[in-house]
């Protein structure tokens, strides 16, 4: 049986992309009889152990540092018990999710020593950015510094979309090809099949028209400039409706805006997020950095019209303003000119979403990013 080690510093149920890649993949892996592993970070009191469906998940001790978004290993005794545990296997692939994490650095230099191959998949199309001049500079640097070590543990990278194979040319990287991120289109569609209805649940009228944002509530996302938009945007129709469903450091601002028809959802499941989606008519990701957006592609794939910005792997599946709305960036007055364009004209909306939604199903789904990772590394 061939077997596959996957590093994610971040795992579920921590909700984000990375996290929700990292689980479908292992899930389809498995579906083809190979045995999977992932190494996560322990940044709540789950076990360091366990086995779900099938698929061993091992959690290293970690300082979880920035709320939870830069977990940092703990290089101390149950760290070392773990990592004896995991070299007495033996791997034909490492597979290591991102590369700008203490985490990701122990995942390649683990991979060199004890798999076949090692590889690593980006994320990102951007630095990360906490909107502090001083702090930003230092991340840059340590991202550059953390990257140029691993880099000297592994040689092959690969991109989410092609947008992140090109930022890795900013750390003068040549990625190898795309393992995009995709959809789980049976699981999608068994849940909008399920007789809930939100709108019900929050007494949204049925004509009303429901913009949706799923993901952190984080600056970088743009969901303040969302937020500010959608105030605007009310004055026109102020019979809709803005639903965020996620948590972040921004949920308490938000929440103390005291936006008309604004509800927020603060963490949900994947399920929620479905349930949401199957009742929104648009989905608005005004975010500066994105790879290959999970929350996009499940928006598309429960017939939402997207609206997003151009930094990322989405304008990959929205090639044109046929298939949804692309942003030049994310300022306040260009997401409300958006919106407007989508909410007035229906037949547009409509027209888009269906092509959007024809073109994802075509070719970004799980089967055939785990037929790749199956043909050309095991």
């Amino acid at each position: 049986m061939k077997k596959v080690c996957i590093f994610s510093a971040q795992y579920l149920p921590t909700v984000g992309g990375v996290e929700r890649y990292t689980y479908n993949i292992a899930k389809q892996l498995q579906k083809k009889g190979i045995d999977v592993t992932i190494v996560t970070s322990r940044i709540s009191k789950l076990k360091e152990f366990e086995i779900e469906n099938g698929i061993k998940i091992y959690r290293l001790p970690c300082y979880n540092l920035m709320n939870g978004r830069f977990p940092t290993v703990k290089f101390n005794g149950e760290y070392r018990k773990l990592m004896r545990m995991l070299k007495k296997q033996k791997y034909d692939l490492v597979i290591t999710n991102t590369r700008f994490y203490i985490h990701s650095l122990v995942g390649v230099t683990f991979g060199r020593k004890y798999a076949k191959r090692n590889i690593v998949i980006e994320h990102g199309t951007s630095h990360m950015s906490v909107h502090n001049a001083i702090l930003d500079k230092m991340e840059r640097i340590f991202e550059h510094g953390i990257t140029w070590l691993v880099k000297r543990q592994c040689n092959e990278f690969y991109g989410v979309s092609q947008a992140c194979l090109e930022w890795l040319g900013h750390f003068h990287i040549n990625g190898i090809s795309t393992l995009y991120n995709a959809v789980d289109m049976d699981d999608i569609n068994n849940l909008l099949n399920r007789k809930d209805d939100m709108r019900d649940k929050y007494s949204i009228p049925e004509n009303a028209i429901v913009i949706a944002y799923t993901g952190r509530l984080i600056e970088e996302k743009g969901v303040l400039q969302l937020q500010s938009a959608f105030q605007n945007i009310q004055k026109c129709f102020p019979n809709s409706y803005l639903i965020m469903a996620g948590d972040g450091v921004l949920y308490q601002r938000l929440k103390e805006s005291n936006t008309k028809n604004m509800i927020l959802m603060g963490r949900v499941t994947f399920e929620e997020v479905v349930s949401l989606l199957k009742v929104s008519d648009i989905f608005c990701l005004p975010s500066v950095s994105e790879g290959m957006p999970t929350s996009v592609m499940e928006a598309i794939a429960c017939h939402n019209f997207v609206i997003t910005t151009e930094r990322g792997g989405a304008k990959e599946i929205i090639v044109d303003d046929s298939y949804g709305i692309i942003l030049e960036n994310n300022k306040k007055d260009l997401v409300e000119k958006a919106l407007l364009r989508s909410m007035e004209n229906r037949k547009y909306r409509i027209s888009a979403t269906e092509k959007s939604y024809e073109r994802l199903i075509k070719g970004f789904t799980w089967e055939k990013v785990a037929d790749k990772i199956e043909h050309e590394f095991l």
